[in-house]
């Protein structure tokens, strides 16, 4: 009788092990097409598998020799697709700009408390550009430098939308935890601690501001563009 219990077991075992393999080869390959072609197919089933097996989904990932990144790249872009239309019908007022304290000058000047760092529209780097353009249509900004500082202002304020600006993986997770709100993601072009960049052009676009092509608008930070430029002079 215990023979056939750990026989029946082990090859419900395999079968499992079998059909979730082949659930995380079809995410992966539904997931390429989304990011080469951008046509979503099966969201649900692509939700369900990053959610579910997001850490075995990367070890997958990376033992078929594609880069792990590639997961946290297929949720954002998964959950932007469908939150676009809901996002963009919530008003403004109830919506959250967050961004990174990464994106700010290293000479930064910004005082931060509890709720994150408070801009002084130095010039100096992108931030302030987005948060003025932010506030003036009627979001309600926050500047942090991690995930504590996002569930105290998710428990503290109340609103409908969050778009925000983070690397890949802390842009995914965050969305994933935020998953009952409607969320847009636009990730960093440069990822780091410091000087990190994102294009400026595509978050005031999720805002619903357009710009001329031929308006030039910073990606990272002043400061940082020159220490670059003096390095290769030297």
């Amino acid at each position: 009788m215990s023979i056939d219990f750990y026989q029946i077991f082990g090859q419900v075992v395999f079968i499992a092990g079998i059909l979730i393999l082949i659930l995380l080869s079809v995410t992966l390959i539904l997931g390429r097409i989304l990011i080469r072609q951008e046509r979503l197919i099966f969201p649900r089933l692509l939700l369900f598998t990053i959610d579910v097996f997001y850490g075995l989904f990367k070890k997958f990932a990376g033992n078929v020799g594609v880069d792990e990144k590639i997961v946290d790249q297929i949720g954002v872009e998964v959950r932007n697709k469908v939150n676009e239309k809901s996002f963009n019908q919530i008003e403004n007022k109830d919506k959250l700009l967050i961004l990174p304290h990464c994106l700010r000058s290293p000479k930064c000047e910004a005082k931060l408390d509890s709720t994150g760092l408070h801009c002084t529209d130095c010039s100096r780097c992108v931030i302030g550009v987005l948060k003025n353009k932010a506030e003036y249509r009627g979001y309600k900004v926050f500047i942090i430098p991690g995930s504590t500082f996002l569930k105290k202002i998710v428990k503290e304020n109340k609103f409908k939308a969050v778009l925000g600006v983070a690397c890949y993986q802390d842009l995914n997770l965050a969305m994933m935890k935020l998953s009952k709100f409607h969320c847009q993601g636009v990730p960093l072009l440069k990822d780091g601690c410091v000087c990190t960049k994102v294009d400026t052009r595509t978050v005031l676009d999720k805002m619903g501001i357009e710009l001329p092509q031929s308006t030039k608008i910073p990606q990272g930070n002043v400061s940082c563009s020159k220490e670059r430029s003096n390095r290769r002079l030297l």
